[in-house]
């Protein structure tokens, strides 16, 4: 008698795929369903009714994998998912990767055998690529896989431009970008071309930093570098964590923010729910993205139509690192 199993090696897919289209659940493209069908036809199986009934049973949780809980925006991020999935008869799991591709790994193996519904994801690990497939329900945040997986973002190229424009509109006139180049395609990679297309397009002095992640002694780089470009009055970090560790080396060497160097982050991230936002950055829909995320991963699980790529809106916060 044939099994599952021999239905997914027939077929050339997972488990879960075969699963999936047995049980009418989740997200299957029609080429892979037709395959899937005709193994099903060449092998005479016959599923089991009460397993099958028994799968039909969804786990009404999803997985939300972050690099690392201690930090701000994913903090956030998690806190607005897991209240709108609450909102919606979900339980949410939690997965703090640390980067580490096996957990994040284990937990796609998990989506594949049925024991959670969807995947949300912020994840930088090169290895979980081959693992991502479009057949199953993925939602990742910014990062672009191989397979054609749903992703939100918030507006990087437009907020890029936005931090030029506000910091030539407050009378700097040599400004810069810094921040570093990760070897995983993302949509934060548009915040620097956003920025120096502005920068262009105003024909403003503009000098580039960049380097290559994982940078170390990220401190003592930045201080070479702001030494070495004394007339610099108007800095746009890549993120609100290169802003802050900008102003701390900044002031360290006797500069006057903003008088004398004007700083804008981007991230918009706070200390707390209670906490307000400091310096000036560019601040991203976090509670959007959150609720976005959730929307779209129940849409491609109920088999709804849904958009590949998601942009959101940014906004400047003008905070006291800018005139």
């Amino acid at each position: 008698m044939s099994t599952m199993k021999d239905v997914a090696q027939k077929a050339g897919v997972g488990l879960g795929t075969v699963s999936r289209v047995i049980n009418r659940t989740g997200s299957v493209k029609e080429s892979t369903r037709i395959k899937v069908e005709q193994a099903i036809k060449d092998l005479n199986y016959q599923p089991n009714e009460v397993a099958r009934n028994f799968k039909m049973q969804q786990s009404q949780s999803v997985a939300l994998i972050v690099p690392s809980i201690w930090h701000p925006f994913f903090s956030e991020f998690a806190y607005f998912v897991e209240k709108t999935l609450s909102s919606n008869g979900y339980k949410m799991i939690l997965c703090n990767s640390e980067s580490d591709a096996q957990k994040e790994i284990n937990y796609i193996n998990m989506l594949e055998k049925n024991k959670i519904d969807g995947l949300i994801a912020i994840t930088y690990s090169e290895d979980i690529d081959q693992y991502v497939s479009s057949n199953l329900p993925i939602v990742s945040i910014d990062r672009h896989f191989t397979e054609d997986v749903v992703y939100i973002t918030s507006d990087n190229h437009k907020g890029g431009q936005m931090a030029a424009q506000q910091l030539v509109n407050r009378g700097c006139t040599n400004i810069a970008f810094m921040g570093s180049i990760s070897t995983i395609k993302n949509e934060s990679m548009y915040r620097r071309n956003g920025f120096e297309e502005k920068a262009q397009e105003i024909d403003i002095s503009c000098v580039i930093f960049e380097k290559e992640e994982p940078i170390e002694h990220l401190e003592q780089t930045i201080e070479g570098f702001v030494s070495e470009h004394p007339e610099l009055d108007g800095i746009f970090a890549m993120n609100d964590k290169w802003a802050r560790i900008i102003i701390n080396t900044l002031e360290k060497q006797g500069k006057n923010i903003p008088k004398d160097v004007q700083v804008i982050g981007y991230d918009g991230l706070r200390s707390s729910k209670e906490a307000g936002l400091t310096f000036s950055t560019i601040r991203q829909p976090v509670q959007d993205m959150g609720e976005q995320a959730v929307t779209a991963l129940l849409n491609i699980i109920h088999e709804e139509p849904v958009k590949s790529r998601i942009v959101l809106p940014v906004e400047f916060y003008d905070g006291f690192s800018t005139v």
